[in-house]
């Protein structure tokens, strides 16, 4: 079951209003996404901290509906 990049921004903005979401589909099979997301709520949090937020706000979906997710993630400069 593929999900769509836009769902997957919609999930993370809904979690992270400020986001800067974008998503690049890397096989175009709808499995396996990159990822940039920039959020003031990654301020002072470590790569791993940042990661589970995002993968928090994708609400289960990782590993059943999102097979792949390359994450790159930050605070604003």
């Amino acid at each position: 079951m593929a999900m769509e990049a836009s769902e997957i921004a919609r999930l993370i903005k809904e979690a992270l209003p400020d986001a800067e979401v974008t998503i690049e589909d890397l096989r175009g099979d709808g499995d396996h996404y990159a990822a940039r997301v920039v959020s003031a709520a990654f301020a002072g949090k470590s790569r791993v901290q940042q990661h589970q937020i995002v993968y928090a706000a994708l609400k289960g979906k990782m590993g059943d509906e999102l097979h792949a997710l390359a994450l790159q993630t930050s605070a604003p400069a």
